[in-house]
């Protein structure tokens, strides 16, 4: 009887002393979960005092100010430099080549000071958010990224430039603009084209000048086959030399050849010269064609015109 006492006296203390152990370490729990969680909040709260730092209105403001003003001092030298490069022909072409150029050029200074010299990020952070940013608009704007590389190899590469003369698929007229996005021709119907970069990067572009001022203009001219050849080619000759649009440094050439045209077979006449502007390119086209059908006018027949 005194033995099993003893026995329940000492389970009753070993089942005290367990739940004293096990509340002491519930309280241990308890108080480690609060220090944590006490850390996350503080380091959250760190983390959204640094953001309002890196973000606050006055950094905001400043940046949309000096975004601000690239822009109008891009529009300002673009004039300058458009103003210029139409006062000058003989570099025109040149001058409008480095406008794109002077564009990227200011603009990656302009972001580039935003970042340094504003908001001045650790570099960890520009790297982190950089690859973040990259990843999104990648798969949100794969089109407009294959324009943007495609206008900034156009800009290194030169295929063409600003004023020059290009074939783009169906398109033909004057270079006006390369954007990051696009390409802006003028047609001769004084039609403007807006051709993306990517577009223009994947088919095969024919340059009329290669940055020269210069081009080569090919007129074309049916004439019945009973006109005297000799006088025509003398004829034509004449005609591109003393135009005030030919530039004498390079060859005139006139070239014969037969051609079915309806039911009749008309002689074609091609007259390749160099204009000393290629903005008279279709003048000269024009005048050619006029000396020309005012010469032989006479060798003209009803059946002909048919």
């Amino acid at each position: 009887m005194k033995r099993e006492r003893i026995l329940l006296i000492a389970g009753t203390i070993l089942l005290l002393g367990t739940a004293s152990f096990g509340l002491a370490q519930s309280d241990t729990i308890l108080s480690d979960t609060l220090i944590v969680n006490e850390g996350l909040i503080a380091e959250m709260g760190s983390e959204t005092r640094a953001l309002s730092d890196y973000f606050s209105f006055p950094k905001l403001l400043l940046t949309l100010l000096i975004i601000g003003l690239t822009y109008l001092f891009l529009r300002v030298v673009s004039g300058l430099l458009n103003v210029w490069g139409e006062r000058t022909t003989r570099h025109r072409v040149t001058i409008k080549g480095f406008i794109p150029v002077v564009r990227i050029l200011i603009w990656l200074g302009s972001f580039s000071f935003i970042i340094v010299a504003i908001f001045r990020p650790p570099m960890a952070s520009v790297l982190a958010i950089s690859a973040s940013i990259g990843v999104a608009v990648g798969f949100a704007a794969q089109d407009l990224l294959k324009n943007i590389f495609g206008g900034i190899i156009i800009i290194i590469d030169k295929p063409f430039q600003i004023g020059d003369k290009i074939q783009i698929g169906s398109h033909y007229g004057e270079v006006t603009g390369i954007g990051l996005r696009s390409t802006r021709l003028v047609t001769p119907s004084d039609s403007l084209v807006t051709v993306p970069n990517a577009e223009v990067m994947s088919q095969a572009v024919a340059n009329a000048n290669a940055g020269e001022e210069n081009c080569q203009v090919v007129t074309e001219v049916y004439l019945p086959l009973n006109v005297d050849i000799a006088h025509i080619k003398q004829t034509a000759l004449e005609a591109a030399q003393v135009s005030r649009y030919v530039f004498l440094n390079k060859p005139v050439v006139v070239l014969f050849s037969q051609e079915d045209v309806g039911q009749r077979v008309l002689l074609k006449v091609k007259v390749k010269a160099y204009v000393n502007d290629l903005r008279n390119e279709f003048l000269f086209q024009s005048e050619i064609t006029e000396v020309l059908t005012k010469e032989f006018a006479s060798f003209y027949s009803d059946n002909d015109l048919q």
